[in-house]
């Protein structure tokens, strides 16, 4: 029987400025768009939104500024269900902001962010004292490489000591010492990412395969980290533990419009059917179910789905690994 779990997210804050165009400009050149939206967003606040839209009760730590993007991202995953009771207002910095290309073309939709911190980088230690007392409260924590390093290092400390399970979303790609990974429960990176942290090289075209997968799992799981879960684009994704490989096929769609919030959506899905006490596989593919909504729609949060929406898709799609219905029990 599913339970609804309780999940702390430790993240940013960014509104998303959008432009959308049949391709990107090179160096040096000006080329005329098809489209401009804004819409909140920031790797933390979409996995905060995406696990409260599944059904977790969530709380939300992170620094906005003092200004309309702030009040607006705050508005927004208050709408969700997020308490934002430790969501700091700075008035050092503006809120951040994801400068976001999209490639519209025939073949599908492909990104390029730029993401300036701004009022991210104020949170501190100090701001997250109340950890000290209040993290047993939760089934997992979630973060993600938007933060300080300072903050992650903290609050990864604090949860691994008492144990709480952490989630680490490393994005953007930075390096993380083994005193951090060595706190880290679930370590989700995509290809790229897994890469580049491990030392392991892709295949000649990029992709990783099982030989990859199997020495990337080993070096990340020798600096302590249980279990590496990658995702692999169109070719699903997997969760390297002891246990092995456990794969998950990619759920894919015909009209994909934006994939900017894709990887949030992912990471907030499988914790929260982890935490609610789905096995991995089951997590892994309620997750990219998710995802596969998430492409769907334009902007971050506002193509975050529901439960039922998911729950609509695994019917729709003939999903046999459980019945979807059991998800009722996060409503």
């Amino acid at each position: 029987m599913l339970r609804k779990p309780r999940i702390l997210v430790v993240g940013s804050f960014m509104m998303d400025l959008i432009a959308t165009a049949t391709r990107v400009p090179e160096l040096g050149e000006t080329i005329i768009g098809t489209g401009f939206k804004t819409a909140p967003g920031g790797k933390g606040a979409n996995q905060a939104v995406q696990a409260a839209r599944l059904g977790a009760q969530v709380d939300m730590a992170g620094c906005v500024g003092c200004d309309s993007f702030g009040r607006e991202l705050t508005d927004a995953i208050k709408a969700a269900g997020v308490n934002a009771d430790h969501v700091k207002l700075s008035s050092l910095h503006p809120s951040g902001v994801g400068h976001i290309e999209i490639q519209i073309t025939e073949d599908g939709a492909q990104n390029r962010i730029i993401v300036t911190p701004g009022a991210n980088y104020d949170l501190t230690p100090a701001d997250l004292a109340f950890l000290e007392s209040s993290i047993k409260d939760y089934d997992i924590v979630i973060m993600q490489l938007e933060l300080t390093m300072e903050v992650t290092k903290y609050v990864a400390r604090i949860a691994h000591e008492n144990g709480v399970p952490v989630m680490l979303n490393p994005a953007p790609a930075a390096p993380l010492d083994d005193e951090l990974l060595s706190c880290v429960t679930y370590l989700s990176p995509n290809e790229t990412e897994a890469a580049l942290l491990s030392g392991v090289p892709a295949a000649a075209e990029g992709r990783l395969y099982d030989e990859q997968l199997e020495a990337i799992s080993g070096v990340l799981r020798t600096k302590g980290v249980p279990n590496v879960m990658i995702t692999l684009g169109d070719n699903g994704s997997v969760v390297c533990s002891d246990k092995g490989i456990e794969r998950t096929a990619c759920v894919k769609m015909t009209d994909v419009v934006d994939p900017t919030a894709a990887g949030d959506s992912f990471v907030g899905a499988f914790c929260t059917g982890i935490a609610a006490g789905l096995p991995t596989a089951d997590a892994l593919a309620f997750a990219s179910h998710a995802a596969a909504i998430t492409v769907c729609g334009m902007g971050a949060i506002p193509s975050l789905p529901t439960i039922d929406k998911v729950q609509a898709l695994m019917v729709e799609r003939n999903f046999t690994g459980f019945d979807p219905s059991i998800l009722d029990a996060l409503k």
